[in-house]
């Protein structure tokens, strides 16, 4: 298997395991990971943020760890990717509100690319216009989004992780085994025991 180049969107206040997680593991397979964040270069960091799951009616927020960026966002070419990954948390939130990421998730999904997203990365697809038609997961309070957008929105439990097509997506952290399985399938990725 030849190592997949891919871009990893990611903004402040991002979800902290949604961030730190698929990005060390698919490097940990062997792919390399291109970690950016709007108006970021490399070698800056952003703020993340860890949200759990306490029995109250929406996920708590809590300051995570620094986030060291590997990537400029301003050379992120999407056509020197093979996928794209896109963390979940408060960032979708301002991250879909900027030209040039938008273009670049639209790019992606017309060429059939993988993407994979996670939680409030939905937030993304469907501002970029890309999911009419799709099953996609997200943070249950992104359905209406997702539904607004043309997309069919999966509710499925919080561990689980829907393909559709070549999209990835998930609820949240907690389907990160699944999330990256389904994601690296996508990829053609082979691990072998």
């Amino acid at each position: 298997m030849a190592a997949k180049k891919i871009l990893f969107l990611t903004g402040d206040f991002a979800e902290d395991y949604e961030t730190m997680v698929p990005f060390q593991a698919l490097q940990a397979v062997g792919h390399v990971v291109d970690a950016v964040c709007p108006n970021k270069k490399a070698g800056e960091r952003i703020k993340t943020a860890i949200h759990d799951f306490e029995g109250d009616q929406t996920y708590t927020e809590k300051p995570g760890h620094l986030f060291t960026l590997n990537a400029s966002f301003d050379d992120a070419d999407p056509r020197q990717y093979d996928a794209l990954a896109i963390a979940g948390g408060r960032a979708p939130e301002y991250l879909r509100l900027d030209h040039k990421v938008i273009e670049i998730v639209r790019q992606f999904a017309e060429t059939g690319k993988p993407i994979a997203a996670i939680c409030h990365a939905a937030q993304l697809l469907a501002a970029a216009d890309v999911i009419r038609g799709k099953r996609i997961s997200a943070y249950p309070a992104c359905a209406p989004e997702v539904k607004l957008a043309g997309g069919e929105y999966a509710d499925i439990p919080v561990d689980a992780a829907i393909t559709d097509a070549n999209f990835v997506t998930a609820p949240a952290w907690p389907a990160h085994p699944e999330w990256l399985r389904q994601f690296l399938v996508l990829l053609g990725t082979r691990i072998e025991l």
